[in-house]
Formats: structure tokens, C-alpha cells, sequence
């Protein structure tokens, strides 16, 4: 009963690409506090390995989880989904 790890997978926007194959990612999501419930934004940058030739800020990607690629670097970029 071996069952297969399914990697977290996160889409986000583009906002650097100063690094070499590397882009750093914005996620934001919707938040609904507590108490007062008034919704508000919650943003997390990630830094994404990047081979994808024709990236560029402002770019909407899938990125998924994988093995350790440097001290930070912790995901993929599979795809581009929106200019």
C-alpha cells in the first residue's frame, strides 16, 4: 500500500527575476479575521527555481513543491499560465 505524495502546488505572480534561474513568486490569499471579520490580504514570497526562457514580471505561474535546490530555494515553476 505504498500511496504517492501528492506536492503542494501554488500559483502566484512574478515580481523579480534578478537572480540567475531564479524567480522570486508572489502568492496572496484572502483572510477572514476572527473577531471582526473583515477580510484582508496575505501575501508570501517564494523563491522558484526558473528554467522558462521567456519569463517576465508580472507573469502569472504554477509552481509546485520539490527537494531542496539551495538554502531557500524549495520549489519549481511548471508552467506559465498568464502574461
Amino acid at each position: 500500500m505504498n500511496k504517492q505524495i501528492q506536492p503542494r502546488k501554488f500559483e502566484g505572480l512574478v515580481v523579480s527575476l534578478k537572480m540567475a534561474k531564479t524567480a522570486v513568486v508572489q502568492v496572496d490569499r484572502q483572510v477572514v479575521h476572527p473577531k471582526y471579520g473583515k477580510r484582508y490580504t496575505v501575501s508570501r514570497r517564494y523563491l522558484c527555481h526558473n528554467l522558462l526562457a521567456d519569463l517576465r514580471e508580472g507573469d502569472t505561474v504554477l509552481f509546485v513543491e520539490c527537494r531542496p535546490l539551495s538554502k531557500h530555494k524549495r520549489w519549481r515553476i511548471v508552467k506559465k499560465l498568464i502574461s
